[in-house]
Formats: structure tokens, sequence, C-alpha cells
């Protein structure tokens, strides 16, 4: 945070055309300890899947989507159906509510087995989303680099996102900037990320 801002105002990360606001680590160690445990252990995970130039893609990353009911949703040419949400999965989207002052009707988690999985550069524009709607990341288990890039100017941001820690993207973000988890040999434990946002149904 720089000089010049003011107490409790949240640094914009992104130098322009978008708004990503980066809270820190929002979970004590304990809390989040326990939350990994219960994301790894009793999420249904599956493998993810994409069309992709016309062919079927199955990843190693595995994804569950939740949400407050069972409405579809389409991403890379697949369509999900939501599971409901957990009392658990309920209890961490209050709080992240809370922190963020938005509001969020679904999560999308990505279980990231070692640093060999990640993602490649690409923008959340799906047609369900609402439009420059607030995706609130947030991040258990390993560490991983985070990084955006201008669609025009190319400037790349990044960032660390460690154990317990909350990221915000909003505004114009996904139509000015690429996102991605690049891959590394460095980091040899699971990570989880949930995805906080709200489909227009």
């Amino acid at each position: 945070m720089d000089l010049f801002s003011q107490p409790g105002e949240l640094e914009n990360l992104l130098p322009e055309g978008g708004v990503v606001n980066y809270y820190g680590c929002v979970y004590a160690r304990n809390e989040a300890d326990a939350l990994y445990d219960y994301l790894l252990q009793d999420i249904q995970w599956k493998n993810d899947e994409a069309i992709i130039f016309g062919k079927h893609i199955v990843t190693k990353r595995k994804i569950a989507w939740y949400a407050i009911q069972s409405f579809e949703y389409s991403y890379s040419n697949i369509t999900k159906v939501a599971l409901p949400f957990t009392k658990e999965l309920l209890s961490i989207k209050s709080f992240i509510e809370e922190k963020t002052n938005e509001t969020y009707n679904s999560c999308l988690l990505n279980l990231y087995h070692d640093g060999s999985e990640g993602m490649a550069w690409h923008s959340d524009g799906e047609k369900d989303l609402k439009e420059n709607g607030a995706i609130a990341s947030v991040t258990f288990g390993a560490e991983r680099k985070f990084a955006f890039k201008n669609k025009r100017t190319k400037e790349v941001v990044s960032l660390i996102l460690p154990h317990g820690s909350l990221l915000v993207m909003k505004g114009e973000t996904q139509k000015n900037w690429l996102h991605r988890l690049p891959p590394t040999k460095k980091v040899h434990r699971p990570r989880i990320n949930l995805t906080f946002r709200t489909i227009d149904f």
C-alpha cells in the first residue's frame, strides 16, 4: 500500500483497465489448516474437462462447482451443473462476503496436486457471469505465484498467494487482463483455490 492510500483502503494492483485487490491472509493458520483438510477430503472433486479446437481434454487438475441452487454453468464448451453449497462452504462464502462487501451465488473450486499443474493465460469472460462482477479467490495449501497480463500492453503484474489468502478481481479486469497460475517445479504440495462468483440466471 502506498503512502497516499487512506486507512482501510485497498491498493489496486493493476495500473489500468481493471481492479485487483489483495487482502493478504484473512484466515489464521489453524483455521486455514482445518479448512484445507475439510476441502481436500470432503469436496466432490473430479477431473476438469474442456473442448479445445474440437478436441476433448481431461485435466489432471480437479474441480468442483457449488452454488445456491443447481443451475448450469458453461466454460471451455463444457456445461456443468452445480452441487448445493455445504454448510462449510456457506460459512466461507459469508466470511468472504463480509470481507469484500460483495455477494456471490456460486463457487468454482480447483485442486492442483502439485506445482506441475497450473492454468494458462485466460480471462473469466463466460456469458453466464455477471458483467464486471467481483470474483473472490481464496487460497488454501501450497503458496503459488499468480500473474496478470494486460491484453493490449502485455504488461505483467504478479504476486505470491499464500495459505489462507484472499484476492478479488472486479470491474473491467476480465475485459482487459488475462491471468494465470504458472507451473513450477518448486512446489510439491496441493493447492486448493476457491473462486466465489456471481452467475446471472
